[in-house]
């Protein structure tokens, strides 16, 4: 498998966040309406089994990837900040990002070098209330009930802002071109919700082989997505994680059925720090694909979830 960093100019405010397992879930169905039903088969194969055709990152402002998840008490603890001001625990609860060149640093550092949403995107994003109105056709105005005026959220962005998405994939079951051609089909189109009327359009600058600078002596995995670490052998008091209940929903013609919800699903938010209980390996991946079976949609069986994340090898300790 080969590790790739796509950059995304973004040209419309968004409906949905930028999440990797949601991006994957499109993927899927792009790749049915472009490929062909069976040809999505073939590239599920072994999903739920360990083996996926491509493992897909949140999107992040172009580079940087998320500051690692870790408590205030513990991170001053790395730093040597000691005990903060009210002030200072504010400034450092709003930075979320860590430069691309910071990446081979130790956690301590990486901490030290996070920036916040205005360094890292330049003009930070405004997420804002979209009105919406349902016209009645037999009196021409809003009303009660379904034609009750309503709101949505939109996440706006600075004019050409450019976002990195980083994949794993295995070009032996899927060609980067065809990769591309996938993710340029979404864009045209629209990621996410009100994709419709307009939200969710980009255009893919570039997609490239990319591998992250890391440490000689790396001990962690820091995820760059939702993912489903459970069972799999990781240390639950060195490593640091987020919960995130993900209420699925199908899109695609799922998505206007009379049944358009998945079932739940518990995974780590994106950010988590993960320490292998044994020997460490450096890997481009974790966790595990979720689904199958009808375990997560009652309208679709085989629907699968991605619960793995694209992942920066760090190092824990000094």
């Amino acid at each position: 498998m080969i590790a790739l960093r796509a950059t995304l100019e973004l040209h419309t405010a968004f409906g949905t966040p930028l999440s990797g397992d949601t991006l994957f879930g499109q993927l899927c169905w792009t790749a049915r309406e472009q490929l062909g039903n069976d040809q999505l088969t073939l590239l599920l194969e072994g999903y739920t089994a360990g083996r996926p055709w491509l493992v897909v990152s949140d999107g992040f402002p172009e580079g940087f990837v998320p500051k690692p998840t870790v408590p205030a008490a513990r991170a001053n603890e790395l730093t040597g900040t000691g005990v903060a001001s009210a002030q200072q625990r504010k400034a450092e609860k709003a930075k979320h990002w860590i430069p691309l060149a910071e990446t081979a640093a130790t956690l301590s550092q990486l901490l030290a070098a996070a920036v916040n949403d205005k360094r890292a995107f330049g003009d930070q994003p405004v997420e804002a209330p979209q009105p919406h109105n349902t016209l009645n056709r037999l009196t021409g105005s809003t009303g009660e009930g379904e034609f009750a005026p309503y709101t949505q959220p939109q996440i706006f962005f600075a004019g050409g802002q450019r976002m990195d998405i980083h994949c794993v994939l295995d070009e032996t079951r899927l060609s980067v071109e065809t990769l591309l051609s996938l993710l340029q089909a979404i864009g045209s189109h629209g990621f996410g919700r009100d994709a419709s009327i307009g939200l969710g359009k980009f255009s893919v600058e570039s997609l490239t082989v990319y591998t992250f600078a890391k440490h000689t002596q790396a001990d962690a995995y820091l995820t760059l997505s939702p993912c489903a670490p459970q069972g799999l052998g990781f240390n639950g008091v060195q490593s640091y994680w987020r919960v995130l209940t993900r209420f699925g929903r199908h899109g695609n013609v799922h998505g206007i059925s009379e049944k358009p919800f998945k079932n739940p699903v518990l995974l780590a938010a994106t950010g988590a720090v993960f320490v292998p209980q044994a020997l460490y390996t450096p890997r481009l991946f974790i966790g595990q694909g979720l689904g199958g079976k009808g375990l997560l949609s009652k309208i679709e069986p085989d629907t699968v979830h991605q619960g793995y994340a694209p992942v920066v090898c760090i190092k824990i300790g000094a």
